[in-house]
């Protein structure tokens, strides 16, 4: 399947979440964005931006303190909230 990457290397939080939200607006919907990153805090950044966006967190590696996450672009627009 073919994937996007998206090097936020060196970008500080809340930089790479920021960055991938940008790419996941223009993809189809099931498509694959797979993220480099070394902050420490994108760890939770990315759990937490796919729990409240719908898109789904896939897979998850670190190697060598650089962390690699794999995103699903979600199918369609999440329903809105009730107030």
């Amino acid at each position: 399947m073919n994937e996007t990457v998206l090097d936020a290397r060196g970008l500080n939080c809340p930089l790479p979440v920021l960055k991938a939200n940008r790419v996941l607006r223009t993809m189809q919907p099931g498509e694959r964005l797979r993220i480099l990153a070394t902050d420490r805090a994108s760890i939770t950044d990315f759990q937490v931006f796919c729990r409240e966006t719908g898109h789904a967190l896939i897979a998850f590696t670190d190697e060598n303190s650089v962390f690699c996450f794999t995103v699903k672009c979600r199918a369609s627009a999440p329903a809105n909230k009730p107030n």
